[in-house]
């Protein structure tokens, strides 16, 4: 027999989600609002309607160049994609071959490597800046996109192994069994059946890599120097300064940089859900 919620209960859950959601959305309002209205103060009030609309932000945003004349904001944007995606790519590629060894072959030093690549994880990125500065300068990669994704895709593969490898533990054996009976090599059975199956842990890991690379600011900033290399985090650091601080072009740059992240979270949003809960097995 299905027991049927009271209303009062349905009635009382749905205004603490509703409470809930407007409390977290507020914030992202004001942000709206500031980058609607015109001026370059932030307001101290708490009405997200913003009292008259302009697009001057935007424009001033999307509009900038540099000293020679080049589109600004397109090379940056240019930038972040390029570094999101070849961060996304290898990092998944890289992370599903290594979480497919832990998780399928035996070896000497398995729990221990895995181990580590949790203990990685507790270190700040921020400690890592000077060694990494280091490496990037003898590379020859300081100031380049190439030297960005080194370093992102190094420190995003620890969380996207641990992830992947419980997600593989949950797919059955049986199956690349039959697969290796048909005929299939082992990296036959790895590509053919077990990524197949994994595309809800795989949407994941790519998604937080993108989001790695694409909102990082610190080591970007440290690691880049010439206006043209920046990406988006970078510049939009550089509305506030010491001594001035144009929140407009701030907020506006803020509303253009999360968009291309919503509009991933939208598509994936499936798969995310059903990627999260399954690859929390522990083995």
């Amino acid at each position: 027999m299905i027991r049927r919620r009271s209303p009062v209960r349905t009635a009382l859950v749905h205004a603490l989600l509703i409470t809930v959601t407007v409390v977290t959305l507020f914030p992202v309002a004001l942000v709206v609002r500031k980058s609607l209205s015109p001026g370059n103060e932030f307001e101290l009030s708490l009405n997200p309607i913003p009292p008259k609309v302009t697009t001057e932000h935007y424009r001033a945003v999307l509009s900038a160049r540099d000293f020679s004349g080049s589109w600004l904001f397109g090379r940056q944007l240019y930038n972040s994609f390029v570094v999101a995606l070849l961060t996304t790519i290898l990092g998944v590629f890289l992370a599903s071959t290594a979480a497919y060894a832990f998780s399928r072959f035996r070896f000497p030093g398995r729990r221990f490597g895995m181990m580590i690549f949790l203990v990685v994880q507790m270190f700040p990125a921020t400690l890592l800046m000077i060694p990494l500065y280091v490496i990037l300068d003898k590379l020859g990669l300081l100031d380049t996109v190439a030297g960005l994704v080194l370093v992102y895709s190094t420190t995003a593969i620890p969380f996207c192994v641990f992830m992947l490898k419980g997600y593989f533990d949950t797919i059955p054996r049986e199956l690349e069994e039959a697969a290796w009976i048909d005929g299939a090599s082992r990296f036959g059975m790895f590509w053919r059946v077990v990524l197949p199956l994994s595309k809800p842990a795989l949407a994941v890991t790519a998604l937080f890599s993108f989001m790695t690379a694409w909102n990082e600011y610190i080591l970007a900033e440290t690691f880049l120097s010439n206006e043209a290399s920046y990406t988006l985090p970078v510049m939009l650091k550089h509305y506030v300064g010491d001594k001035s601080a144009n929140w407009g072009a701030f907020a506006a740059g803020a509303i253009l940089v999360s968009m291309p992240v919503m509009a991933l979270f939208y598509m994936l949003q499936k798969a995310l859900v059903s990627g999260l809960t399954a690859g929390g097995v522990k083995g």
